[in-house]
């Protein structure tokens, strides 16, 4: 996204990308999950999601419910890893200058790939006009928002005590790491990684639940059934919702497309020779529609792929895929580290949310745009009314 943004998680190799991934690990161990689950995802959404849904629900008022996922999962990742709060998502819904900058940031960086010479962006690059003198103007409003963030995190750590704080970027800090540019691109990785895919899927999650209205009855009955829950154990035990989620993402999977670069000569199990070099892309919306890894029916919407029935009883077991065939979260050692906070979060604004309304597209029997970025978007958004459940 910048020059200068080298050195996050998604980008380095070897000694220093093994750090990074021990220093993340800690973000997400089950003491850290239940603390994200129990304090930030369920006062975000008691305080902030659940009143904006109810006011529209009261006003009969259109809502981007696009551009609301992702002001959730915003303030949602920059409190867990930075114990910062945006406040994004307040009933005015504010404009946030970052938010946009880092959407366009995306957009354009997306375009450069799929240009068809890259002669054309760097012409724009280097006459400093039209996208490409936005994408610098967005970079450097990233990188003052995340100078911002950095600033507050020093400044806290001249109290003594804040050094066993327990966000992400605290355990950097306190690790050694001092380098602003470093830290800056831990900030920008973190952010797009929390941002962009949790709303995302549950924006497309919604719209197939509105399609699906036997799924989405299965997924309110689980719901209520679990009322009396813990809100950790409520959203680890909702089986059904976890393999509708699936389901759906394996439809609009939230990162459509990837690739890696080989680091050494290969050959592919099907004889594909490899370069060290040369980048390889996989396509998870793609290889979610073909028929040869899902069976004929791969057109539908059908949790039930993912549920085996327990022996001698009536319940089911979650019953995940192989990682190479389902690469939403990736597969090997880079696997996604934040796999299961992402279920966890979205299991309980599911949750939270259908236990009360209904999300209706305004375009009843339209199907949106689907926008490959480098994450799936709603073209033009995701326009709804909410209805109260009765």
């Amino acid at each position: 996204m910048s020059k200068s943004s080298q050195d996050g998680i998604f980008n380095v190799d070897g000694d220093e990308w093994k750090l990074q991934r021990q220093l993340y690990s800690h973000v997400f161990s089950t003491k850290s999950l239940r603390f994200f689950v129990e304090h930030v995802v369920d006062s975000e959404l008691n305080e902030r999601l659940i009143p904006i849904l109810t006011a529209a629900a009261a006003n009969d008022t259109v809502l981007d419910l696009q551009d609301v996922l992702q002001r959730f999962a915003f303030d949602n990742i920059c409190r867990i890893t930075f114990d910062y709060d945006p406040a994004c998502l307040t009933p005015s819904l504010p404009h946030a200058t970052f938010a946009v900058a880092f959407d366009d940031a995306i957009r354009i960086s997306s375009e450069r790939f799929r240009s068809i010479t890259p002669l054309l962006w760097k012409m724009k690059r280097f006459l400093n006009i039209g996208s490409e003198k936005r994408l610098k103007e967005a970079v450097l409003e990233i990188r003052k928002f995340a100078i911002k963030i950095l600033n507050e995190k020093k400044q806290e750590f001249t109290d003594k005590s804040m050094i066993q704080s327990a966000d992400m970027l605290s355990r950097f800090v306190s690790s050694g790491h001092s380098d602003a540019n470093f830290l800056m691109d831990v900030i920008i990785s973190f952010i797009f990684a929390g941002r962009d895919t949790t709303s995302a899927a549950l924006t497309w999650f919604f719209w197939l639940l509105y399609k699906n209205p036997a799924v989405e009855s299965e997924i309110v009955k689980e719901i209520n059934g679990k009322s009396d829950s813990a809100v950790y154990d409520e959203v680890k035990e909702m089986v059904y919702t976890h393999a509708s989620l699936c389901e759906s993402m394996r439809l609009y999977p939230p990162v459509p497309v990837d690739g890696k670069t080989a680091n050494a000569d290969d050959v592919l199990p099907d004889g594909t020779v490899v370069k060290k070099g040369m980048t390889v892309s996989y396509h998870p919306y793609a290889m979610g529609r073909t028929e040869k890894l899902w069976g004929r029916d791969w057109m539908e919407f059908r949790p039930e792929r993912w549920l085996e029935k327990d022996e001698g009883t009536e319940n089911v077991s979650f019953m995940a895929k192989d990682p190479y065939t389902y690469p939403v979260f990736q597969a090997g050692p880079r696997i996604c580290l934040g796999k299961d906070m992402s279920f966890l979060q979205m299991k309980r604004v599911v949750a939270g949310v259908l236990r009360q309304f209904k999300v209706v597209p305004v375009d009843n029997g339209g199907e949106p745009v689907f926008v490959a970025a480098l994450t799936a978007k709603m073209k033009g958004g995701f326009p709804v009314k909410i209805k109260e459940r009765k």
